[in-house]
């Protein structure tokens, strides 16, 4: 059994934009954010906009 293309880019764009909610969300206990954090937000966020617009959208 194979399973859909769809199904398979909306779990990638719904794991992604977890990612990118909690990277870019985060703060330590003293209030500040953390590079790191923002860092591998950006890059979630960035994968998560690039399949929901080429392949689910197909703007691209």
């Amino acid at each position: 059994m194979e399973i859909p293309e769809n199904l398979v880019n909306l779990i990638f764009i719904v794991g992604t934009g977890l990612v990118a909610w909690h990277g870019l969300t985060f703060r330590t206990e003293d209030g500040e954010r953390d590079w790191v954090h923002l860092l591998f937000g950006c890059i979630a966020l960035l994968y998560c906009f690039w399949v929901l617009f080429s392949d689910v959208l197909g703007l691209f």
